[in-house]
């Protein structure tokens, strides 16, 4: 008897062979499966895009969450991704784009994009080109992700870092900084500039009389009279207790004088009522412009500052030149 292994059958191999691709479809679809699961977990659009057929080729399930619009029309459509693009930043984000081909990656790229509900989000969208050759068309891989939250965040943070809490105007240190950009510009082109320091008129006495919450409803005021009587390219700032300054680009003299004239009229005709008491409040300005001899902003500083306690000396509420 020949107890000898036999070799299997034809029908036994088949048998065999068939096992084993099912098991490697199983295991396939396991993988396929979790990775699946794993893109549909992160918050952030997964994106390949053929350059040569310019057209997206994979985007992942959280297009749909993010942008609020149909992956399907964007397979079908690349113009779906460029029409969602906030109209200001169209031209940044198809020049940067243009940009990756070159380059082989492009890291920081941010810009909005209007949502298919109408809401504006911002995005950072960075992308590189995958290895290609004669066979394999270039492929830009990107990953863009949400990132409203965080610009919301940082615009927080600068207004509290440069704005006065109580007059939502300029602080001192960030209204300096931007005179200074000012000055520079002026000197370097030419330009006109004016200076204006104003200060309330017996601050103290407001304080004093009504207390310290009527005074900050006063300084607030005096803020909102700016924010009318100045242009908008004026930069006006709170720069102590209740002393402000302004910086007005491209002003002459006699523009100069009218603008803090408007403004002296705006704050006169403020009434404050407290304690079953009205009164007004009024300024002392000292105003002065760029002149040639000037050797930094702090010649012009020092001239309205001299011209604001004149206008004090001389009797309050006035605008004095210097």
């Amino acid at each position: 008897m020949d107890d000898s292994p036999q070799a299997p059958s034809e029908l036994e191999q088949l048998t065999l062979a068939l096992l084993h691709s099912r098991a490697e479809a199983e295991r396939l679809r396991e993988r396929e499966q979790l990775f699946s699961t794993l893109l549909g977990s992160v918050n952030a659009v997964l994106w390949a895009f053929d350059w040569n057929a310019g057209q997206i080729i994979y985007v992942s399930p959280a297009y749909e969450t993010v942008f609020g619009r149909s992956a399907a029309l964007l397979l079908a459509d690349y113009d779906e991704w460029r029409n969602s693009i906030y109209p200001d930043d169209m031209e940044y984000a198809a020049q940067s784009f243009a940009e990756v081909f070159a380059r082989g990656s492009v890291e920081t790229r941010e810009y909005r994009i209007i949502r298919g509900d109408g809401q504006i989000r911002w995005l950072s969208d960075k992308c590189f080109v995958s290895p290609y050759d004669d066979s394999q068309p270039p492929i830009v891989v990107g990953i863009a992700e949400d990132i409203t939250e965080k610009k919301r965040m940082e615009g927080e943070l600068h207004r509290l870092a440069t704005l006065d809490v109580l007059t939502q105007s300029s602080n001192r240190r960030y209204f300096f900084e931007c005179a200074e950009r000012e000055y520079e510009v002026a000197r370097r082109n030419g330009s006109a500039l004016a200076f204006l320091l104003l200060d309330v008129d017996d601050f103290k006495k407001v304080n004093d009389t009504y207390g310290h919450q009527v005074g900050d409803q006063v300084l607030q005021r005096v803020a909102q009279c700016a924010a009318s009587a100045l242009r908008r390219a004026d930069l006006f700032g709170r720069i102590g207790g209740e002393e402000f300054a302004a910086v007005l680009p491209g002003c002459d003299p006699q523009q100069a004088r009218q603008i803090a004239e408007r403004l002296q009229r705006e704050v006169q005709r403020q009434t404050f009522n407290a304690e079953g008491a009205t009164f007004g409040v009024t300024l002392s300005q000292g105003l002065t412009t760029l002149r040639s001899s000037d050797r930094d902003l702090d010649a012009l500083y020092s001239r309205a500052d001299e011209g604001m306690y004149r206008a004090k000396r001389q009797g309050k509420n006035q605008v004095v030149d210097n």
